[in-house]
């Protein structure tokens, strides 16, 4: 295929006729598809019905330690539930405080009470006239949604096929104390599905933060979101690695069933250092008596232990499967060689990450609205909302069904043409 920088103006704009005959025509089916948000489709929520079927007014709701798990207490989780989110977590279950069922909500609780209480029996934030957090970018538009929330001001950091730019990470962390925190989606991260070397993982187990109260944000949401059985990312564990380099303190590792059960009804934990969770425990005493322990209970009678989850999740990965190559399939045959936008190839997650010509991302998703398919907003994956290229778009393939995700797609690489087109001409 030609690449569009190759043609004459006169191909162009004939190419470009062409384009719009098709796309008006995709224009009066007045069609309504969404790929703007990684839902779980229905079909993967239905592998998890079953869970609703454990607990019943007959079932012992008694666990293992003899809690009765409809009644008040146990802060930090049920043992058996430390246990099955420990190991989904790689580390040991002393290690960790089960909450609710969002761990977007534990990482929000967190910035706030470091705000307003501070890290540790650090000064808290809210008293020091800086704080600064770095933000890898592309990003996950909701960990930038809370630090936005409280006027903290976010610092680009690009991505790398490796990770985030460690020398620029470094930088930052070691030499100015305002920094406080860095977002990490370490694993199949959102948008782009890279996940972080070993190299980068060593590098970050051995900052030297000029600030005490530093700490990495590793929400490592996908960690067992694999799309293959025979081809998947290892991520070197964080925690044991901060340990080893004299460094316990520094990460709060996140992690969540939202996407293996009910997005809705998950259950959420954090992994830490021994006095990073007394300092999370001594501010949830008078926040609560405890967590859903029912919930709890029902995802450990669920799934017994991780070798059944990891047999749930390869049945999550032959419904995601089909749609990420579907779309994978569509861009490479219509936009391979033409030099006009490039896109991510991941092995697990839930999105894929595309970058336009510069200045044309909002274009594009504006196009695409107006055939009927939604996207994510341009710029969404950046601080304030404000992508310095205006090219990435993120690609949420897992909610259409494959009929949909046909269509969708073909809107999309119609849409990025037009726009390109247009640019090029402009």
């Amino acid at each position: 295929m030609k690449a569009y920088k190759d043609m004459s103006r006169e191909e162009l704009l004939s190419e470009k006729a062409s384009l719009e005959a098709q796309y008006e025509e995709v224009k009066t089916k007045g069609l309504k598809l969404d790929m703007s948000r990684g839902k779980p489709a229905t079909a993967q929520l239905e592998l998890s019905n079953g869970m609703m079927d454990v607990l019943s007014s007959q079932a012992d709701m008694t666990g293992e330690e003899g809690v009765d798990c409809r009644n008040y207490g146990v802060l930090d989780g049920i043992a058996e539930a430390k246990k099955l989110l420990g190991d989904m977590s790689e580390v040991s279950a002393d290690n960790m405080i089960i909450y609710g069922n969002s761990s977007l909500n534990v990482m929000f609780d967190t910035i706030s009470r470091s705000m307003t209480h501070g890290v540790c029996d650090n000064t808290p934030w809210c008293k020091l006239d800086k704080v600064k957090f770095l933000c890898p970018v592309p990003g996950y538009d909701r960990h930038f949604g809370i630090t936005e929330y409280f006027g903290i001001e976010m610092i680009n950091i690009p991505m790398l096929a490796t990770g985030p730019d460690m020398d620029m990470v470094e930088e930052y962390v070691n030499n100015d104390p305002a920094v406080k925190g860095i977002w990490c989606v370490p694993k199949y991260s959102n948008p782009q599905g890279i996940t972080y070397s070993e190299e980068t993982v060593l590098r970050f187990a051995h900052l030297n933060p000029a600030a005490d109260d530093f700490r990495i944000f590793w929400d490592n949401a996908y960690s067992i979101h694999h799309l293959y059985d025979d081809d998947q990312d290892f991520l070197l564990e964080i925690l044991n690695e901060c340990e080893k380099a004299g460094h316990p303190d520094m990460v709060y590792k996140f992690i969540s069933t939202s996407k293996v059960t009910f997005p809705g009804s998950g259950v959420a934990a954090v992994t830490a250092s021994k006095r990073n969770l007394e300092d999370f425990a001594k501010h949830m005493k008078t926040q609560t008596i405890g967590h859903d322990k029912l919930n709890q209970l029902r995802h450990v009678r669920f799934f017994k232990d991780m070798d059944h989850m990891r047999e749930h999740m390869r049945k999550h990965a032959d419904i995601l499967r089909p749609k990420f190559e579907a779309v994978l399939d569509v861009l490479d045959r219509e936009l391979g060689g033409l030099g006009i936008g490039s896109w991510t190839r991941p092995k697990g997650g839930y999105f894929i990450s595309f970058d336009a010509m510069e200045g044309c991302a909002k274009a594009i998703v504006a196009k695409a609205k107006e055939a009927g398919l939604v996207m994510t907003g341009a710029g969404a994956t950046f601080p304030y909302g404000i992508d310095p290229e205006d090219s990435n778009i993120r690609i949420a393939p897992s909610y259409p069904t494959p009929e949909e995700l046909a269509v969708a797609a073909e809107i999309f690489v119609l849409s990025v043409k037009l726009v390109s087109i247009d640019k090029m001409i402009a």
